[in-house]
């Protein structure tokens, strides 16, 4: 392990050095110089090797869960579509039944020498008139109101992108901490967008892509070693000379989350002192290949947030004012602090 150590912390001075496995390997992988970590410890290094050798790949089934694999599906599955033809097919039978009972009905009063009334028209029963009138009016009403009052939402907008950047190998497969690109997200009031240097910090020797097949939304196959010749270019560095050749330039990304200028947000207050994930905003973006605007981000549905999270005060220095709440949750009058209750319901918390 002491040689691995050094590999690690900088294989360019293990194979400087002359040592035949290093320069082996070196050779073996077209020269590529493997990024030099000096910031882990031996003890960090040795978890991963732990972690690579217990690791498991997604979907292999655990120990003592090949029954439940093979066998009936689980218990408290979903059955939506089962009920939903059920309810079809008695809907059917019962027009069935009434459709026999006015036959009889029918069959029973010639019998009987009771004349039949006439029956009336279907769009001319006033009943028929006044259930369909009633129905339109709550349809229309429901449609009007939902219209006016998600005015500028862009729920699932998800536009195209200069380069393909599958968070889904990024940050699900490869489990890259959403913090390592976005720095500013428990730092600042804006999560920041990294800039090709950061891309460049893997990327340098990472030159090709070959994972799992990639898709767009619509289902057309991506190219992902070509993606990274895109990263490349906006960055200026030859893969064949191993050096930046030309200026650099920004990749103009597409802004997906926009909140109107009049609405005050801090990433910092979330992420840091609220200690709120980055899927219950952005939802399972470790999943997600484009990404797409999960919420609404409008106001209904960020006041309803504030009414029900419940703040972490255990060892959170941000909270150690409120002594109000430390005494009544020590004196078990309250189980709980929720964001409305430090006034995270008042309009110049975000409207400011």
């Amino acid at each position: 392990m002491d040689w691995v150590y050094d590999w690690v912390h900088n294989s360019s001075k293990v194979v400087a050095s002359g040592d035949p496995y290093a320069n082996q390997i070196f050779n073996q992988w077209g020269k590529v110089q493997m990024t030099a970590f000096p910031q882990l410890s031996k003890e960090d290094i040795d978890n991963i090797f732990a972690y690579v050798d217990s690791y498991q790949p997604a979907g292999a089934p655990a120990a003592g869960a090949e029954g439940a694999a093979s066998g009936a599906p689980a218990e408290g599955g979903n059955h939506s579509v089962l009920f939903g033809v059920l309810t079809l097919i008695l809907a059917i039978l019962a027009l069935i039944l009434m459709q026999v009972n006015s036959s009889l009905h029918k069959l029973a009063n010639d019998k009987e020498g009771v004349p039949n009334p006439k029956p009336i028209p279907f769009y001319r029963n006033k009943r028929n008139i006044f259930f369909v009138v009633v129905v339109l009016f709550i349809l229309s009403g429901y449609f009007l109101v939902n219209a006016a009052t998600t005015v500028g939402y862009n729920q699932n907008y998800q536009p195209k992108q200069p380069i393909f950047y599958s968070h889904k190998v990024h940050a699900g497969i490869n489990q890259i901490s959403c913090l390592y690109c976005h720095a500013g997200a428990e730092k600042s009031r804006h999560a920041m967008i990294p800039s090709p240097n950061i891309c460049m910090n893997c990327h340098k020797a990472i030159s090709s892509y070959s994972g799992n097949a990639l898709q767009t939304a619509e289902g057309k196959m991506v190219d992902g070693t070509a993606e990274i010749q895109k990263l490349y270019d906006y960055a200026g560095w030859d893969p064949k000379q191993q050096k930046y050749t030309k200026p650099g330039r920004p990749i103009e990304w597409v802004k997906i989350h926009n909140l109107p200028d009049y609405v005050y947000f801090n990433h910092s207050q979330h992420v840091k002192v609220g200690q709120v994930q980055c899927q219950t905003c952005h939802g399972n973006i470790q999943d997600e290949n484009e990404v797409y605007q999960y919420a609404t981000l409008g106001m209904g549905w960020c006041v309803n947030c504030h009414r029900t999270t419940k703040v972490q005060f255990k060892e959170n220095n941000y909270y150690s004012i409120f002594t109000k709440y430390h005494e009544q949750l020590k004196n078990h009058q309250i189980d709980s602090v929720t964001v409305e209750m430090q006034g995270g319901t008042d309009c110049q918390k975000c409207h400011y």
